[in-house]
């Protein structure tokens, strides 16, 4: 029972868990990683650009010391090294001004000092001038050098201050095998240190660069992730609900392709198997009233009659088999257009010829009739589509129309023509649709009766609509003072 309670506490707390979107979920993670890893790339390299910097300036200073080493061999093994040329030249060393320019650091004056003791660790040489005579044997560089070992120390001149270190490293004056002295080359800590801090500062900066970087791509990629969800669960929901809608493509992430493909290809095998099931049971229905009357008519037929009655029931045969064949045909067209996801070709289509031309095919009616028919369209109006289609739908709209116009009434036809999209109002006068049948009246199968008492396929309308949709328009019907009103919103080129 604990172990029940526990569960059910547990599920409770995973569904108050806020809903994060996979892509910053994927974000987040990658944002963690980025940081973590600029954090260790960044503290490593600061703390090893020190060392190393000070392990190459050692390795320079002890190829110095041993080419001084080499220079002064002679004049100190003759003992005439302080007031030989080379004492000179030392000395006019250590007061030169460079004035370089090093990585945007300006260089005044040398700072390396170069001292030379002999065998028993008395300074002869200082470049500094400021050490002659003194007994430097105690200091690492000259005792370890005289004892034939690696001579090198740094001494700080300020215990509080540790940049005031000075690095000496010291070389073996040789003379037949002997140690007759030792050269010492010194730099202070400080000289380098503006170079240690420029190379902290472009690491870092440049780490700082790559890590923002970084995460941009890693933002771009993750709201493309979560961009190509949010299309498939679009397509899904739409493919559920049974509305038309574009199979996604993407050009990137060809897994999803795959995914929006077997979602396709689901959808197809749904529907097909949908569309049997219905049209077999829709079709079956509405062709039972027809057959019904053509039998009873043949049946009638095949007693004695006279020649009006026999007629009159062979008219009725004739005009039910008529509309069994508009009603297949109507139903054929309809399921095709159905099963369009989309237009193949869209064209520029002048909505004026189109009116005309319906207006023109409906004259022979529309003169029995008495029906005025007015056109209020600019010759420049537009809709992006299929000509065929709207063509068709605009045909069954007058053909509704005229089954449901007063004689003597008026059909008014108003096209306007905006930015994005054309409007256009189709109004007849005659009697309103009941408030009851306005949410079904583009219903497949579904029609009123006519005051001429033609049955219709009750297809006409629910074509319009497919039609609409499939040019990604809006279609309302609506009654109006004088009568019934279509609105139809189609886009522009």
């Amino acid at each position: 029972m604990n172990l029940f309670k526990r569960s059910t506490h547990s599920l409770a707390r995973l569904k108050r868990w806020p809903k994060i979107p996979l892509g910053l979920r994927l974000f987040l993670l990658y944002f963690i990683l980025v940081i973590l890893t600029t954090y260790l790339v960044s503290s490593t390299v600061m703390r090893e650009i020190k060392p190393t910097v000070r392990q190459v300036t050692e390795e320079t200073l002890v190829d110095m010391a041993n080419l001084l080493a080499v220079m002064a061999r002679d004049d100190l093994a003759r003992g005439t090294l302080s007031q030989s040329h080379f004492t000179n030249v030392v000395n006019s060393y250590g007061s030169r001004q460079p004035n370089a320019k090093i990585w945007g650091v300006n260089k005044q004056g040398t700072n390396h000092r170069i001292y030379i003791t002999d065998a028993a660790g008395i300074v002869v040489v200082d470049s500094w001038q400021q050490d002659i005579g003194k007994d430097f044997s105690q200091w690492n560089d000259v005792y370890l050098t005289l004892r034939g070992e690696y001579g090198a120390r740094s001494t700080a001149t300020a215990q509080d201050d540790p940049l005031s270190t000075v690095m000496h490293v010291a070389a073996p004056i040789i003379d037949n095998g002997n140690i007759i002295g030792s050269v010492t080359v010194a730099k202070p800590n400080r000289s380098v240190q503006p170079f240690i801090n420029m190379s902290k500062y472009r690491v870092l900066s440049w780490l700082v660069v790559m890590s923002i970087l970084a995460l941009m791509v890693g933002a771009l990629i993750a709201w493309r992730i979560n961009g190509a969800l949010y299309k498939l669960a679009n397509y899904a929901d739409k493919m559920g609900r049974g509305e038309k809608a574009s199979k996604p493509r993407f050009r990137v992430f060809y897994e999803y392709s795959l995914l929006s493909d077997a979602l396709e290809k689901m959808r197809n095998q749904l529907d097909g198997k949908r569309y049997v099931e219905h049209y077999v049971q829709t079709l079956t229905h509405e062709l039972k009233s027809p057959l019904s009357a053509i039998k009873g008519a043949s049946e009638i037929l095949q007693s004695p009659l006279s020649t009006d009655k026999k007629q009159l029931f062979a008219n009725n045969i004739e005009s039910e088999t008529v509309r069994m064949q508009q009603l297949i045909d109507k139903l054929l067209t309809l399921t095709k257009l159905e099963q369009l996801p989309e237009l193949e070709q869209r064209k520029k289509v002048f909505v004026k010829p189109l009116f005309e031309a319906i207006k023109d095919s409906f004259i022979a009616r529309t003169t029995t009739q008495n029906v005025q028919v007015v056109i209020s369209c600019d010759p420049s109006s537009v809709c992006l589509g299929d000509v065929f289609l709207i063509q068709q739908a605009l045909y069954n709209i007058f053909d509704n129309a005229l089954d449901f116009i007063n004689e003597g009434g008026e059909i008014h036809i108003q096209v306007i023509q905006e930015p994005s999209y054309v409007q256009i109002y189709i109004d007849n006068t005659g009697p309103c649709i009941p408030d009851y049948a306005l949410e079904r009246i583009t219903e497949r199968f579904y029609s009123l009766p006519r005051a001429n008492g033609k049955k219709s396929t009750g297809l006409g309308l629910n074509f319009v609509e497919q039609v609409v949709k499939l040019h990604k328009g809006q279609l309302n019907i609506k009654n109006t003072k004088n009568g019934v009103r279509v609105h139809i919103n189609m886009p522009t080129p």
